[in-house]
């Protein structure tokens, strides 16, 4: 790069967890230098702390994060907008109001979203959690069945979270907690837990059940009705609300623009995070097929904000003229909320496998609520930090990532 004459443009698409980490990382290390503008683009100009929603989805308030305040100060700009095309050989992003933005690298974290798409029904009879203003929109239809508009006469209505993920349990587990006097019922293949130590999934069985969620596993939702599910066994329930959570799909636009896409769509990467097609573009979160030694990462912001991270640090080698690490990364542990003063953690492996370790209560809720708050407190972290400042400046409470020497 001819650091007098040209300014070298990185354009990061998406303020998740992932896409901002890289954005911070990359304006922080370079905020003096002058030779290289980062611009971020994202449709919101607050952060959306999708641990959250859950609260969002039962009514109650959480922290209004500004990106545009978090990134003063560090050279980075901010584009309010959604992308609709990306254009890999003019190497130009569309966004909503027509306008298109050069880059000359592309960190792509556009993140991924509930897939509504396979069920019949479910994309125009479900809630689901893909952004504040849908968590806002469940939470005004609890507030009228709880309130006696809606459902059996006043005595609330079955409220149907479907998808028994994490996802499931957490949002299930809050919506009885807020909402006693609605009948909940988390539906899925498998059963809560179901990867989880013995004495975690026994702990998260019991508080369920404390709570009066109603678990239903081993079924499957074959349809979606105005007022009820059918599932593949001939059963149906009759529902005033169904939230959805059941398995994510990613956004149709890297596929669009001949980027090598897994089955699902993701982007798929080399070692470095590199679009495999196309090495001016990095993948990072859960829109890219980032393969570790145990197998293809699953979405969560535990593994996103590094990959965020790593993806900085590689551009910056490349830019340099000096070849980028191989990204390695290890999980460290699953902390499931059970309302909000009771938690289970699982302490992991590296693959993610359960370890023996399991954290629960209160002690367990508290855990999860530092965890949850420490992403932010690390993006401020990082916008302070020198250009030779550490690789990964956290506490390191909820995340593992090992680096090549």
């Amino acid at each position: 790069m001819n650091t007098t004459t040209t300014r070298h443009e990185v354009l990061v698409m998406g303020a998740g967890y992932a896409g901002l980490g890289a954005a911070i990382q990359l304006a922080a290390r370079t905020r003096k230098r002058g030779n290289l503008r980062v611009t971020l683009v994202n449709p919101y100009d607050t952060f959306t702390e999708r641990l959250r929603l859950h609260m969002t989805a039962t009514g109650q308030e959480t922290a209004e994060l500004n990106i545009p305040e978090l990134l003063e100060g560090t050279g980075a700009e901010f584009v309010r907008g959604w992308v609709t095309a990306v254009d890999t050989a003019a190497k130009t992003v569309r966004i909503d109001d027509d306008r298109l933005l050069r880059y000359d690298t592309l960190v792509y974290g556009l993140g991924s979203i509930a897939d509504t798409a396979p069920v019949p029904g479910a994309d125009e009879h479900t809630h689901t959690l893909n952004s504040p203003e849908d968590a806002a929109l469940l939470a005004d239809r609890l507030t009228r069945l709880d309130g006696g508009n809606g459902g059996n006469g006043g005595n609330g209505g079955t409220v149907v979270v479907g998808g028994s993920g994490l996802t499931g349990i957490e949002a299930a587990a809050e919506i009885a907690e807020r909402h006693p006097k609605l009948r909940v019922v988390l539906l899925g293949r498998e059963e809560p837990g179901a990867s989880m130590h013995p004495k975690a999934k026994a702990y998260l069985d019991t508080a369920l059940a404390r709570l009066g969620v109603r678990v239903r596993s081993g079924v499957e939702v074959v349809k979606v009705l105005p007022d009820r599910v059918e599932l593949a066994d001939g059963s149906r329930i009759t529902a005033a609300a169904v939230l959805w959570t059941s398995g994510t799909r990613v956004s149709p636009l890297a596929a669009a623009a001949g980027l090598t896409v897994d089955e699902r769509g993701r982007v798929v990467t080399d070692s470095a995070l590199r679009s495999v097609s196309h090495p001016d573009v990095y993948a990072v979160g859960d829109a890219a097929a980032i393969r570790q030694g145990y197998g293809v990462m699953h979405g969560t912001c535990q593994g996103g904000m590094p990959t965020g991270v790593h993806a900085a640090l590689s551009i910056l080698r490349v830019l340099a003229g000096k070849e980028p690490k191989p990204f390695r990364f290890g999980y460290y542990h699953t902390p499931v909320s059970l309302g909000r003063n009771d938690a289970v953690v699982q302490f992991t492996r590296p693959d993610d496998s359960p370890r023996r370790i399991v954290l629960t209560g209160k002690r367990a809720a508290q855990y999860k609520e530092t965890v949850t708050a420490a992403p932010w407190a690390t993006f401020a972290r990082m916008k302070k930090m020198p250009a030779s400042g550490a690789l990964w400046p956290h506490g390191g409470r909820h995340t593992r990532i090992r680096s090549a020497k």
